[in-house]
């Protein structure tokens, strides 16, 4: 598939790109490649092939939100690591 001079200089625009002469014909001629090869994807056979958004099977591993306990050593621990206290409380800054 063959871009215009047209063609190219309106994705040139699109992608908020500045192109010269030189470039207009270097990146069009490499558009153009790209713009055939998917014409040759499109000749594919996809029927049989089901729609997908994610091919590695990745999924959300969630656990229960669980309160617990602490005992006191661990609370005088995390306590000791705060860098201002007011009354056995983390004093932070004010959130607006």
């Amino acid at each position: 598939m063959k871009l215009t001079k047209e063609e190219i200089q309106h994705i040139a625009e699109l992608a908020r790109l500045e192109l010269t002469e030189e470039e207009m014909e270097t990146y069009g001629g490499q558009l153009s490649a790209i713009f055939g090869y998917i014409d040759q994807l499109k000749e594919v056979d996809t029927t049989t092939v089901e729609p997908t958004a994610q091919v590695t099977g990745l999924k959300n591993v969630m656990r229960d939100d669980e309160a617990r306990n602490w005992d006191e050593a661990e609370k005088q621990a995390a306590l000791a690591q705060a860098p201002e206290l007011a009354d056995r409380q983390v004093k932070v800054r004010r959130v607006l």
